[in-house]
């Protein structure tokens, strides 16, 4: 061990946060460009949520001199524009000046069209295995990126028939239920294709994703909305290299990191690093449904089981609706006989205890 000693170069100690961007310009028909901008942490950092870059000017330009602005959204380092038809024929360029004076600009770039996804595809082995379909008859389009995102439909371990709001019992009914819940994530992989050493521009079962076995996703009916972006050769390059630098290392036979090149560059300091490569491509999408009828042996294991134990609280005599228990954790369940409540574990009757919402999502059938 005393041979041994720490590697902790200056890239990776130093009080850095270069801006990242993440997004596409989207030059499909009456659509919205959704920009985030954030700033990267250093690998030593205790935090490590988002840092969101805000307050900041963000513009598309084309090469006409086209200006549409991109319009923060809340303050997650979201920016959108209006629905738009920027159409395939110009070349597009993102400009931003940060809340601290900062400029930021991306070079042109060549719109491309995306082709329509033709199909979304899944079997069950050792979990669910889901593929991707398409292909560009033109043989224009030939390279390729995915991203998704899955909801899914799940419940709390218990169905609350009450519910309690300062101190006062109340009854459920559709708009205040906390049994149903919908929990939403979205894809962490980059997922590209190339057909360029194929004679046809078809992408046939490109892996899109794995759901493990048993998983709560599955429990009920789950839901995939897929992406898809045309990409230049110069953008697939890009997600390539940062496809295996961040998902593809770890053994001595895996590729080394690498620099990493974008296509956008401060031009306020040159020298400072910039994360990103904006694209301009006609965003194409398909959902599918999986039904947990259409599954073979799927069976969930509620780990809440273990905690979700029923206990007995006496009412207030002189009020049945006045919730007296004393441990603020539980919540009530129902009534049990006069002057008799069921309360449980909180967690075990609020569905949003676990993140989701028990808002249905209006695409939910």
């Amino acid at each position: 061990m005393s041979c041994k000693k720490p590697y902790e170069p200056a890239a990776i100690t130093g009080n850095n946060a270069y801006l990242v961007i993440d997004g596409v310009i989207n030059t499909a028909a009456n659509a919205v460009t959704t920009i985030k901008l954030s700033r990267s942490r250093n690998l030593g950092d205790s935090v490590t949520v988002s840092n969101p870059e805000l307050q900041a000017q963000v513009v598309i330009e084309t090469d006409a001199g086209g200006l549409y602005n991109v319009i923060q959204q809340g303050n997650d380092g979201t920016y959108q524009t209006a629905p738009l038809n920027l159409g395939t024929a110009a070349k597009y360029r993102l400009k931003i000046i940060t809340h601290n004076g900062s400029s930021y600009i991306s070079d042109f770039v060549t719109a491309k069209a995306s082709p329509a996804i033709d199909s979304i595809t899944w079997k069950q082995d050792k979990g669910v295995k889901m593929f991707v379909h398409t292909h560009d008859p033109q043989n224009k389009t030939i390279y390729y990126r995915w991203d998704f995102a899955e909801t899914w439909l799940y419940h709390s371990s218990s169905q609350a028939m009450l519910g309690v709001n300062n101190r006062r019992i109340f009854y459920r009914d559709s708009t205040t239920q906390v049994y149903n819940c919908w929990g939403t994530e979205n894809s962490t992989n980059i997922i590209t294709a190339s057909t360029a050493a194929l004679s046809q521009d078809v992408v046939s079962y490109a892996p899109l994703n794995f759901l493990a076995d048993s998983t709560e996703k599955l429990n009920i009916r789950y839901s995939i909305d897929v992406k898809q972006y045309a990409l230049t050769l110069e953008a697939y390059q890009y997600w390539e290299i940062l496809k295996k630098a961040t998902q593809e290392t770890g053994t001595v036979f895996d590729p080394q990191p690498s620099q990493l090149a974008g296509n956008v560059k401060c031009t306020t300091n040159p020298n400072e690093p910039v994360i990103g490569f904006i694209s301009a491509t006609s965003v194409t999408e398909k959902r599918i449904f999986i039904d947990n009828s259409q599954l073979t042996n799927w069976k969930y294991t509620d780990p809440a089981n273990n905690i979700c134990v029923q206990v007995v609280a006496l009412q207030d005599p002189n009020d049945y609706l006045h919730y007296t228990f004393f441990d603020t954790s539980f919540s009530p369940f129902y009534f049990i006989t006069p002057g008799q409540l069921a309360v449980l574990k909180t967690y075990c009757l609020d569905c949003t205890r676990r993140g989701g919402t028990s808002i249905k999502p209006s695409f939910w059938q």
